[in-house]
């Protein structure tokens, strides 16, 4: 299924579906593209139906047609379809059971690796390899590659979620999917088609204004519009059956406590063993 042959929702509703009706910024300019776009959602149930034909290497066409810094290209991904690799990754991301459904689950990497190969061939040293920039701008390669990837699948009819707890452990990542020196897998994503159980509504995010600042950054108003945006997303948890909770229960919850980080806490000292001197 192509983009053309999706049901293309009006720009009013769309941004309705996104922001609540009360929030909902005046429609602009508008077309299947970015109707794509704003009916994104996160899915965590999967069918175990194959993707069609070359469906991967569609995606990474469009991943590799992301910007990259400079054209460095300082990014990769794993391809894994192996049942056992699945558990074991599923092991690591605190036993994400829609990393083992999924027919394809991709592991998005910061991959500095290849360039240090480059120079060790070629017979010069990188100096910028050891520094903190040389890590972020792999980092933001992976996640620009990652997205563009993410709209092409749900162009197609697929469904993706994000799978952020690979970083609990990047070490036993790198074991399971053999990456050398130099890379990290940044995060995962499940791909395939939308079980029937699976969640499926928008989910609504913050009101533009918070968000968006014209000249100068302002949140002189954010607090009034935190408060709108809690009601809103009480309403859609317990719609969606989840633990009912607000945005800013959310943010203290996930951000409150270090336990909260699922061991992510001691990133720096992994990202040293991987390879990373972040100067």
């Amino acid at each position: 299924m192509d983009v053309s042959q999706l049901a293309v929702p009006s720009a009013a509703d769309a941004l309705a579906l996104r922001y609540g009706a009360e929030a909902s910024p005046a429609a602009g300019p508008w077309n299947e593209h970015i109707a794509v776009l704003l009916s994104h959602r996160s899915i965590r149930g999967y069918r175990p139906d194959a993707l069609p034909l070359g469906t991967l290497q569609t995606l990474i066409a469009a991943a590799q047609s992301a910007a990259t810094s400079s054209n460095l290209q300082t990014w990769s991904v794993i391809a894994v379809t192996d049942p056992d690799k699945k558990a074991a990754l599923a092991k690591v991301a605190a036993n994400q059971k829609h990393i083992e459904q999924c027919p394809l689950f991709l592991v998005w990497v910061a991959d500095i690796s290849r360039n240090q190969r480059l120079g060790a061939e070629e017979g010069v040293t990188l100096e910028v390899m050891p520094y903190q920039e040389t890590f972020l701008v792999a980092a933001i390669d992976a996640a620009l590659a990652a997205q563009n990837a993410t709209v092409a699948a749900e162009s197609l009819g697929l469904s993706c979620v994000y799978i952020g707890a690979l970083r609990n452990n990047p070490l036993e990542v790198a074991r399971i999917v053999g990456l050398p020196p130099g890379a990290f897998g940044v995060f995962g994503m499940c791909v395939g088609y939308a079980s029937t159980t699976a969640a499926s509504e928008v989910k609504p995010r913050l009101p533009q204004d918070v968000v968006l600042h014209h000249e100068v950054y302002d949140p002189s108003e954010e607090r009034a519009h935190r408060a709108a945006y809690d009601v809103l997303m009480g309403a859609f948890s317990a719609s969606n059956e989840m633990t009912a909770d607000t945005w800013t229960r959310r943010v203290i919850g996930r951000m409150g406590k270090i336990a909260a980080m699922g061991g992510r806490d001691k990133m720096v000292a992994a990202l040293h063993a991987l390879g990373f001197e972040l100067k």
